[in-house]
């Protein structure tokens, strides 16, 4: 069921108007914090729809797929955990090439069978290069009882 909500999500951006504001990308991190313990490597894809508020802010929704990789821990393979965000996004473009953003929302996670889920969230600092792509760097996690899953990461984006 999720992932057909996913793949809804994902057709229902791409058939909005996305002059300048649809983007894709993809990420590789390293998991920090609790997580640290148990993967070994982050990596994914984004997407987003942005449209402008003002001169220099936008907002919009944002989703996306990441995979924490499992570590050998104690002679036993932790298995890959997904993680799909559904969130409101908004970024704000400080100079020309330079943005701060932010994704807020809920974070499903998945693995062996057993979703689960907390608040998402993914402050991030991106590089403009041209019209149309950017470099990011951001601290992806979700929030949940009993600890976090985060990772840092760098990315790189795609608008058109």
């Amino acid at each position: 069921m999720k992932k057909l909500f996913l793949v809804g999500a994902l057709a229902l951006f791409a058939s909005v108007n996305a002059q300048s504001g649809f983007k894709i990308g993809a990420h590789v991190g390293l998991p920090m914090g609790d997580a640290g313990n148990a993967y070994s490597f982050n990596v994914g894809v984004d997407a987003a729809y942005l449209f402008p508020v003002a001169e220099s802010f936008s907002a919009g929704v944002a989703t996306g797929y990441s995979a924490f990789l499992g570590k050998d821990v104690g002679g036993f393979k932790v298995p890959t955990l997904g993680l799909i965000p559904i969130a409101a996004t908004g970024q704000y473009m400080l100079a020309e090439q330079f943005s701060l953003g932010a994704d807020l929302g809920y974070g499903f996670l998945m693995a062996d069978g057993n979703n689960d889920g907390g608040f998402y969230y993914q402050p991030r600092a991106t590089y403009h290069i041209g019209e149309n792509m950017g470099l990011s760097l951001s601290y992806k996690g979700v929030s949940q009882k009993g600890g976090t899953i985060d990772a840092i990461n760098l990315g790189f984006g795609y608008s058109f």
